[in-house]
């Protein structure tokens, strides 16, 4: 089993510049409800190092997370759903944009894809933007243990098509059973270089 990466939390930027330089860093980006902050709680094998809300949209500025040798994971506000404005949404959009366009030492984008109900157009759109710019990323499917044991390779292979990729290129992960949390982690050490 591979250990629990020991994330701390280091702040929360509003803009690139205000994030903490670093040697290499993870963003995870999703739409809102898919799980981000659940995820980095269960990567980093602790409750509450990054607030989960019932409520969408709560994330809403770059949650900065540090590794020990100085590598970060940030976890940046989620799309589509919220209960915020239009203009909100759409500064949140803008902010996302500059922050993934402009960190030069982006090893990965994690792009997280609701597995219960799979990819929405908004996920599609991300997946087409990040192709586009040509920053590297995966496709994590969250939520898991949501899907019946007898749908999951029906499941698994519909959502790696719409998401134009073949299905072993997706990480379905549970942050709630730890289903692909050690593979997660070690990918994660992969693209961070960390020792």
């Amino acid at each position: 089993m591979a250990a629990p990466l020991p994330l701390r939390f280091v702040t929360s930027a509003d803009r690139l510049a205000a994030l903490p330089e670093t040697r290499a860093e993870a963003a995870v980006v999703g739409r809102s409800n898919v799980g981000k902050s659940s995820l980095v709680n269960a990567l980093a094998g602790r409750e509450g190092l990054a607030k989960v809300s019932k409520t969408p949209g709560r994330t809403r500025l770059l949650n900065c997370f540090a590794l020990a040798d100085g590598t970060t994971l940030v976890d940046c506000p989620g799309y589509g759903y919220a209960s915020a404005s239009k203009a909100m949404r759409a500064s949140w959009q803008r902010m996302i944009e500059g922050y993934l366009l402009g960190r030069e030492e982006l090893a990965m984008v994690v792009v997280l894809v609701d597995g219960e109900i799979g990819p929405t157009a908004l996920d599609v759109q991300m997946l087409d933007w990040v192709r586009a710019e040509a920053l590297p990323h995966t496709v994590v499917a969250t939520k898991h243990d949501k899907i019946r044991s007898t749908h999951r390779d029906k499941r698994k292979r519909a959502l790696a098509t719409a998401c134009s990729l073949e299905p072993a290129d997706v990480v379905w992960v549970s942050a709630a059973k730890g289903t692909g949390i050690d593979r997660l982690r070690g990918l994660v050490r992969l693209w961070l270089a960390v020792p």
